[in-house]
């Protein structure tokens, strides 16, 4: 371009088009100011203030509405129940003998019982009374709220006010179970209550085609009074509550469920003994049953091993003198299907595992000779577990000696040490006792020391001075 040619200007008009647009200032929008208007509105303010209160008052309300159920469904468990209820006095006295801290308000409920002879006796039992007691129970808080009604109830032929007691626990049970506590609970106390009824050993005895009761129930007696030789009382316990438990093992495998024992042995070694102490412990009655009876028959006996009492032993005594003559130096002797008794062996096998027997039955066969025995009736099936009773070894002398006398209470001052030495003491005597039977060099029942230390059950001394009397 020419140097000498002058520029042009541009218009001012046109500069002012061109000019950039710059955004006027922004006042306040309406939103904001009706905000503004209404804050400095007093009446409003508070209003609003309060509704932000409620608000968080129903938020805090239903917050605590579900804390206070999760609260109540993992850390607390309640159970009610009346009196009723068979378990009423087990639980009230359970609770106030087990706790920590007990009752100060007690409950006194007396029982007057008559013997057949006219004996009395009062019996005194102490529960937690009316209100609400709270108990340290096993670890856990208890809570107990025990209400009368004025309403009556009959119970036990007596006119009783109706009660309902509420127990109420807290702790941290996490998701188990809401009954799981008192399933725990009421088994302890079914358990201890049961415990202090008195039930007795029922024996039956075969009276024409039905068992009879005979007599009153026996007293019960400890399995651990029968002093056997090793861990035979042991095995021979484990054995049958194995058998009891395992009734669904043989239907599964088509097996008749029923189970014989064989007990042979020496006279007075233990044999019946045992099996009353077995029936005691597992709660079971005994049906006796005696083969040479005159009026029973194959018929007669088949319906009674079929059909005895529910939870029951079946017991045959002396089985091999049934047919047999006992002593067994008789020269007449004979096998026992060949005696005068009106069963014949074939009845008693068929009553003991025939296509008619019965399941679910224990059957307790005790003989003093076994050889007498024909090999059908103790075969496999039939008698599923044979044991011996002999006469005493030295230990079980020595504990025959120790049962008698071990001592029942000890001196209040350092109990533990007083057991210790009397202990220690006793089992010197107990060994001294033992070597003096030994002495002797015959074959002793567990019968015959049991007769001879009850001659001297208060003077230990006097028992081992005279074992020469032991016959």
């Amino acid at each position: 371009m020419d140097k000498n040619i002058p520029h042009l200007k541009e218009p001012d008009f046109l500069s002012n088009i061109l000019k950039p647009i710059e955004p006027e200032p922004s006042g306040p929008s309406i939103w904001n100011k009706l905000y503004d208007n209404l804050a400095a509105n007093p009446i409003f303010a508070g209003g609003a203030g309060l509704a932000a209160i409620g608000v968080g008052l129903t938020f805090a309300k239903r917050f605590g509405v579900i804390a206070n159920t999760q609260l109540r469904r993992y850390c607390v468990r309640s159970l009610e129940l009346t009196n009723e209820n068979p378990a009423y006095p087990w639980v009230m006295s359970h609770i106030n003998l087990h706790s920590k801290f007990k009752a100060n308000s007690l409950f006194l409920d007396s029982r007057l019982e008559f013997s057949e002879s006219g004996h009395a006796r009062m019996n005194h039992f102490f529960t937690p009374g009316t209100g609400v007691h709270y108990f340290n129970y096993r670890g856990k808080f208890v809570k107990l709220e025990r209400n009368r009604e004025k309403s009556l109830i009959h119970k036990d032929g007596v006119r009783k006010p109706f009660e309902t007691v509420t127990l109420t626990t807290y702790g941290i049970f996490g998701r188990s179970k809401p009954a799981e506590f008192w399933h725990s609970f009421l088994a302890s106390a079914t358990q201890e209550g049961l415990s202090t009824l008195k039930t007795g050993l029922v024996v039956y005895q075969a009276i024409g085609p039905e068992w009879k009761r005979l007599g009153n129930p026996r007293k019960k007696r400890p399995l651990e009074s029968v002093i056997l030789e090793g861990n035979t009382l042991e095995n021979l316990f484990d054995d049958v509550v194995e058998f009891l438990a395992s009734e669904q093992w043989y239907t599964d495998r088509g097996i008749p469920y029923r189970r014989g024992y064989l007990f042979y042995g020496p006279p007075g070694t233990g044999k019946s003994s045992f099996i009353s102490a077995l029936a005691g412990r597992l709660g079971y009655s005994i049906c006796m049953l005696s083969l040479s009876e005159r009026t029973l028959d194959d018929l007669r006996l088949n319906y009674l091993i079929n059909n005895m009492p529910p939870k029951s032993f079946l017991l045959l005594e002396d089985v091999d003198a049934a047919f047999a003559p006992r002593d067994p130096e008789t020269p007449t002797q004979q096998k026992m299907y060949e005696g005068l008794s009106r069963v014949t062996l074939s009845g008693l096998l068929n009553a003991l595992d025939g296509v008619a027997s019965s399941e679910e039955r224990l059957i307790f066969m005790t003989t003093n000779y076994k050889d007498r025995l024909d090999s059908a009736l103790i075969r496999p099936g039939r008698v599923d577990v044979q044991h011996y009773f002999g006469y005493c070894t030295p230990e079980m002398i020595q504990l025959l000696f120790m049962r008698f006398y071990y001592p029942k209470k000890v001196e209040d001052i350092d109990p533990k040490q007083a057991l210790a030495i009397k202990q220690k003491e006793l089992l010197e005597l107990a060994k001294n006792f033992s070597n003096a039977v030994l002495s002797l060099k015959k074959n002793i029942s567990p019968a015959q020391i049991q007769k001879h230390l009850i001659n001297y059950k208060d003077d230990t001394q006097a028992a081992i001075e005279s074992v020469e009397e032991i016959k």
